[in-house]
């Protein structure tokens, strides 16, 4: 008897463990807590003792998965539908492997049954292949999950709740047959069943997945089209400012030129003259050679003052005139936003923002340099394995590492629009931090 107990607690502890990959992959919000592993041992204990102190397994296996759901429901605030999709995933398969290694031991041995202390149980070789198909499955499920990270909708749980009330239909009744010591409990045709409605299963749940991961995809896309269109749309407000403030600018400097060389009072020149001398301020703003690009660094500069940053910037975009506004938008907006945040979290006599641009024999260079914090080792894997999950893998190595935005998602439009920028015109963007100091560079090749 010692054996099969022995066995029997070995699968146990493979569901347990089954139950605990299948739940977690389906929620994305986990944190790493200890009491993600109570619910598990509610379903160790609960199937341990019902397996071997009661006789009736009738409702053993839905009583199995109330209590681990309310247990996931008491210790943790995800939601419903991804916790009962992951308890469904884990019992498909577990079902699965159950019935593969029923169906293939039945080609292999003439009595796949033993009798010890007047219970039935399954020989030791039935239980190893069922544990290896087990193992083998629960490995997939975790692969493909992983690859899929995220939750599942209630749509897609109402279709593969379907498969699983198919597949437990004749799995609930070859269980009962075999607990009640019935010579005649395998049935090939409700095996068959189980195996190709588990297949089913796997296909819906590929789809699904697919599918929920293209609509994020796009929803991203769309996202990321309108941060792009309202920046633009800034810029060009921002630019129709700047030709009305540069009108009045230059009647104003000849009004003032005139009144200041007038024959009226002393004091009067003399207003005149500080008048003009703090205006002149207009005309010191860094000239790009792009009229869009000036209006760009001009509010970027300002920012940077404003937030006792030194900025400066070498740019010569003369003759540069392949790229689009809404690009040049993408490529120096996001990059200097950014510098702009990291420059934030420093001492004020350490916040410097460089920025260098121009041509260099067929290509266009783009330089932004900034100090940063310095990256504790535990601080950098954590933000690489969170920024491995999502599209944002691109951002992942420069501005994930710089800024601390409560939207990631919105925050990873940052670096990675301006790869996509950069690919298409056929360049490259480039990240880098070391020893404190963060640079992103950008080579466009010129058309």
């Amino acid at each position: 008897m010692w054996l099969y107990q022995i066995l029997d607690i070995l699968g146990t502890l493979l569901e347990t463990i089954g139950v605990h990959v299948s739940v977690k992959a389906y929620c994305p919000n986990r944190k790493r807590k200890l009491v993600w592993l109570l619910p598990p041992a509610v379903f160790f204990v609960t199937v341990y003792f019902w397996t071997w102190f009661m006789e009736d397994v009738t409702f053993k296996m839905i009583t199995v998965l109330v209590l681990t759901f309310g247990a996931y429901k008491v210790v943790t605030r995800e939601a419903s539908i991804h916790i009962i999709a992951g308890l469904m995933t884990q019992q498909v398969y577990v079902i699965a492997a159950n019935a593969l290694a029923e169906t293939i031991s039945s080609r292999i041995f003439t009595e796949m049954t033993v009798v010890v202390d007047g219970r039935q149980f399954l020989k030791p070789q039935v239980y190893v292949l069922y544990f290896v198909f087990q193992i083998v499955f629960m490995l997939f499920f975790h692969s493909f999950m992983k690859k899929f990270a995220g939750g599942i909708d209630r749509q897609s749980l109402i279709a593969i709740s379907i498969s699983f009330f198919i597949i437990e239909l004749p799995a609930n009744t070859l269980t009962i047959a075999f607990h009640s010591g019935q010579t005649e409990w395998f049935n090939v045709y409700a095996e068959l069943v189980m195996i190709a409605v588990a297949v089913l299963f796997v296909v819906l749940l590929v789809y699904i997945k697919n599918y929920l991961f293209l609509r994020e995809q796009e929803q991203r896309d769309k996202m990321r089209i309108a941060k792009l269109e309202q920046q633009f749309a800034y810029y060009q407000d921002k630019q129709k400012d700047e030709e009305r403030i540069r009108a009045i600018y230059h009647d104003m400097k000849n009004h003032l030129l005139l009144l200041e060389e007038s024959q009226g009072t002393d004091e009067t020149r003399r207003m005149a003259r500080e008048l003009r001398a703090q205006i002149a301020d207009y005309e010191n703003y860094i000239h790009t050679g792009n009229a869009f690009l000036d209006i760009i660094i001009k509010d970027k500069a300002e920012k940077a003052r404003e937030k006792k940053i030194d900025f400066s910037a070498a740019i010569d975009f003369e003759g540069v005139d392949f790229i689009e506004p809404l690009d040049l938008s993408t490529l120096f907006g996001n990059g200097i936003d950014n510098a702009i945040e990291a420059s934030e979290k420093l001492p004020q006599e350490a916040r410097v923002i460089v920025v260098k641009a121009g041509k260099v024999r067929n290509f266009v260079s783009i330089l932004m340099e900034n100090n940063c914090l310095e990256e504790s080792p535990l601080a950098g894997r954590r933000a690489k394995a969170e920024d491995s999950a999502g599209s944002t893998a691109g951002h992942a190595a420069g501005a994930g590492r710089r800024t601390t935005k409560p939207d990631r998602l919105l925050h990873g439009f940052g670096i990675s629009n301006m790869q996509r920028t950069a690919e298409k015109y056929g360049g490259t963007c480039t990240t880098r931090q070391a020893a404190g100091k963060f640079t992103l560079k950008i080579l466009l090749p010129v058309p």
